[in-house]
């Protein structure tokens, strides 16, 4: 697939075939979001994928529970990524504080639309999620102090095709030289 029709054509799916999918696709999308650029080239990500259908169970009673339970329809996708994050290198922990703004968390979206885009691309549909309780999320995990599941992402054999949402008129998004509405 072009990458302009990937980007033109790709959409949040939530309703997937009953159909495992393969670990050498997984690992493709895996690669194309390990190869992502980020700042200072901190890499600040890890993903988590869960595959096997009694631990991706036990993962989303904890993970989309009480008010989280809107993000249930995920317990049906064949595999969930867990994006965990760390704060990434000091050099950029030095530039979140002077910019105020966290590289670590733009680096996670790079990597994670790289990762979805190469996934449409292989003909599986893919979800972000980050309405997930990451207290749960991260206790289950055992993971250690500082790193923090940001988002999940859903993924599978799409069984739907969603319509394209409506976008704002390019005029609307885009100024050249100066701030316009």
């Amino acid at each position: 697939m072009e990458l302009e029709q990937a980007i033109l054509t790709r959409r949040s799916v939530r309703k997937y075939q009953d159909k495992p999918v393969e670990r050498e696709k997984i690992n493709a999308c895996l690669e194309a979001a390990r190869l992502a650029p980020s700042a200072c080239n901190s890499q600040p990500w890890h993903y988590i994928v869960i595959d096997d259908p009694q631990v991706k169970a036990a993962f989303c009673q904890e993970a989309f529970s009480g008010v989280y339970a809107m993000s249930k329809w995920a317990e049906k996708a064949p595999v969930l990524i867990a994006a965990v994050s760390d704060k990434g290198s000091f050099t950029s922990r030095i530039g979140n504080y002077f910019r105020r703004t966290e590289f670590y968390l733009v680096d996670q979206g790079i990597s994670g639309e790289q990762l979805v885009l190469r996934a449409w691309d292989l003909g599986l549909g893919t979800c972000w999620i980050g309405w997930l309780n990451s207290d749960k999320a991260e206790k289950f995990f055992h993971l250690p102090k500082g790193k923090k599941i940001e988002h999940l992402i859903a993924m599978g054999y799409p069984a739907e095709t969603p319509d394209a949402r409506p976008r704002e008129a390019f005029d609307k998004k885009v100024s050249y030289n100066e701030y316009k509405e």
